[in-house]
Order: structure tokens, then sequence, then C-alpha cells
């Protein structure tokens, strides 16, 4: 069986079993309107689907808002402030660590989400994407006291709430090969997307963690992006699969499902 095959197999069998598979899709490091962004935002506006995009602070500017405004569909989150690496030579590179005073950490954050929210207004939500998807517990906690209302890392979570009411929804397929910097290549993906479908359908994972998809704009090379667009294809076909917003992401229990998940 292909590795396509072996994902519409799983998808079959959330349909056999009455059940809805939701997707959401998370793009990260984004600071500047470019060509790579444009053939994001198309890739997105051709099939009508919602996006996170995961915007950079420090460095992003009025283009950037201007370029987004006008995208329905789209959300913009927090990606740290910098994206600098704050640990020491040898250590994981990390920037929401421990190596400095956690106030010291939550200014800076306090900043880019004023930043923003001045940006981008009604498009942003105040969830968190620490880059390199790494942050430590004091900061989490932090982050749940100052009202922010999600988190966002990668793998399958072990808790819906990462503090307080802060709702966490994870990625699960990074389309990157961080080593070579190019496609990881389809199969292991695909093999990844199979598994946390399967975990999820036979409770062994969390079932309202929709399936995350991660991508970088300015990273992916021709095959790269002819993979998303395979896979946002045979996913967004299919009876069983939803693509959901991170509106809905990042929803709390108390709202209501507002039915369809083509909306940010």
């Amino acid at each position: 069986m292909s590795s396509w095959a072996a994902l519409r197999t799983e998808l079959d069998r959330w349909a056999d079993a009455g059940l809805r598979a939701d997707f959401w899709w998370r793009d990260d490091d984004a600071v500047e309107p470019s060509p790579a962004l444009d053939r994001l935002l198309a890739l997105r506006s051709s099939r009508d689907l919602p996006l996170a995009l995961a915007v950079i602070p420090a460095p992003a500017g009025r283009a950037l808002a201007g370029r987004l405004r006008a995208e329905t569909g789209l959300k913009v989150l927090q990606h740290g402030y910098a994206h600098h690496n704050h640990a020491p030579d040898g250590d994981k590179t990390i920037e929401l660590g421990s190596h400095r005073p956690v106030a010291k950490v939550m200014a800076e954050l306090r900043v880019g989400r004023r930043k923003l929210e001045d940006l981008f207004g009604r498009q942003f939500i105040a969830v968190m994407v620490p880059p390199w998807n790494r942050i430590d517990d004091t900061v989490i906690a932090a982050l749940a006291r100052a009202d922010y209302r999600g988190l966002s890392v990668f793998g399958a979570r072990a808790h819906r709430f990462a503090a307080g009411r802060m709702l966490q929804s994870n990625v699960h397929l990074d389309v990157m090969n961080w080593t070579t910097r190019r496609f990881l290549g389809a199969r292991p993906i695909l093999k990844r997307a199979v598994l946390h479908l399967h975990l999820r359908r036979s409770g062994e994972a969390d079932r309202r963690e929709p399936t995350g998809l991660m991508t970088h704009h300015l990273a992916h090379d021709r095959a790269g992006w002819d993979f998303i667009a395979r896979f946002l294809d045979e996913t967004g076909g299919h009876p069983a699969a939803r693509w959901v917003g991170s509106g809905i992401a990042f929803r709390g229990p108390a709202k209501a499902d507002p039915g369809h998940g083509r909306a940010a």
C-alpha cells in the first residue's frame, strides 16, 4: 500500500466509525512580504482553507500587515519575540527558556504582543508559538497569567490545557528536514500523519486535538510545495476530514461549535 493510500484508508476508517478528523495548518517565521509568502497565501486561497501564520514580532512591520489585511481565513499568532537563541553553546536552541529571568522574557513578549495587536488588529489572536517549538514551564505559567489564549508546540499534547485556561493545540507534521534544510519526503510525513490519526481514532491520543501541519514558507523547495498542495487536496477532498482554523483549534469548551471548519 502506498503512503497516500494508507492515509486515505485511515480516513476511511474515521468515516466508517462516524467520526470526523480535524486538521489545522500553521506556517512559521513570517516577517515581511516575499514571493514565498505570496505562494503560501495563493495556495491557501485557491483551496479556501484556514491558515495560522506565526509572525515574529520584533522584525515584523507595516508592510506585512498591509499584505495580509485583505486575506480572509487567516489568523496571526505570536512567534516568540525576536527568534533569538538565548541558550549557551552546546544546549538546544531556545528563546523562551530558563536562561533569563522570566520577568525579562515576559517583558519582551508583552512588547511583541502589543505590536502584533497594533499591526494586525482582529487578525491577531493571543496564541504563543515558541521559536524552535521549545518553551520552559515557568514561561508557560507566566503566559497563562498574562491571559494568553493558547500555546502551540510540536508533538501530540499530553494535556488539553497547558496552564490555567490556556488551550494547547500542537502541530505534528513537519514538512522539513532541518539537518539538510530540504523537504523531508512524503513517506515519513505521511507515516506520522497516519500514526497520529490512528492514535486519535483509537483513543490513545486526544481525539479533540486537530492533526497539525507545520510549514515554513521561506524554506520550502519545489518538492515541499508539491507535497503540501497534494496533502491539502487529499485531506480536503475526504468526507471524514475537516480543516479548521485557529479560532476553533484554540476555542475553549464553553463556546458552541460554529459548524464547518473552513474559517479562521
